[in-house]
């Protein structure tokens, strides 16, 4: 059967992360039976959030097989929500890929949205076996933003509390940010991590124009840290790529395959 006749498969896959906790996701099997692209959600989202859901659906016409996942402690994924939680979530990616490579699978890429995009280039700073990395939307400077969710004077009230209560704007409880886990945030450094991506691994950075929650400088200034590095714009763009999903999932998929036919090449 040819790779254009065989039918894209789905099929939940369940893998343990190093703390035993169970990591739920969605296998979208088309195309060749080894090559595949991990998705990476956000914070406070899931693997069905609508961008993640989108790119795999874009990747499985494209004939690109792809695994998003919840991370601990999110979606359907055993273990507790931390905020911060950065480092734990590239252990988690890290276990994905290490359950893929043991199915002896090659991993075209790691993909990754908002705090994604951040833990797809944090596991490319601490591990140098995956040599294509997409971050959609990442933040450059984790001090920055604390403070639109958490309030002002977010530092003093959380080291005489301990925690800080974030609420819906319905005015119901959300989740809870303890001091340890903003420590988390205001001690990873991107700035560092990115100096230490290997320059043989290929990095596209994508962000839109008018996004209202991570500002596009971030963009401009990943673009100077990685050492080797493409960057696109999206223009009108917001956080959510809500009115640009096409075009975006256009940009990720012609960049891993322009990778992959340059490293077969």
């Amino acid at each position: 059967m040819s790779l254009s006749a065989q039918k894209p498969s789905v099929q939940r896959i369940i893998i343990p992360n190093k703390h035993g906790e169970k990591l739920v996701g969605t296998l979208h099997e088309s195309g060749t039976p080894t090559d595949i692209v991990i998705l990476c959600h956000g914070f406070r989202c899931s693997k069905d959030n609508n961008l993640i859901l989108n790119l795999a659906v874009a990747l499985e016409n494209a004939q690109v097989s792809s695994f998003r996942f919840d991370f601990s402690g999110n979606g359907e994924s055993e273990g507790s929500f931390q905020y911060g939680n950065y480092w734990t979530e590239v252990d988690d990616l890290h276990a994905v890929a290490e359950h893929f490579r043991e199915s002896n699978r090659v991993i075209r890429a790691l993909v990754g949205h908002s705090k994604g995009g951040d833990v797809v280039l944090l596991h490319a700073s601490k591990y140098h076996d995956i040599r294509t990395v997409v971050n959609i939307s990442g933040r450059y400077d984790l001090k920055v933003g604390i403070e639109e969710r958490l309030g002002k004077d977010y530092l003093e009230r959380i080291r005489k509390e301990g925690f800080i209560d974030v609420k819906k704007r319905s005015g119901s409880f959300d989740y809870r940010v303890t001091e340890e886990s903003l420590m988390d945030r205001l001690g990873t450094n991107m700035h560092e991590a990115c100096l230490q991506i290997d320059k043989e691994c290929r990095v596209l950075t994508i962000h839109g124009s008018s996004d209202e929650i991570i500002p596009v400088q971030d963009a401009h200034e990943f673009n100077k840290s990685i050492p080797n590095h493409k960057l696109h714009i999206i223009e009108g763009a917001d956080h959510s790529y809500n009115n640009h999903q096409d075009e975006l999932s256009s940009v990720v998929i012609s960049f891993i395959k322009e990778i992959v036919e340059l490293r077969q090449g």
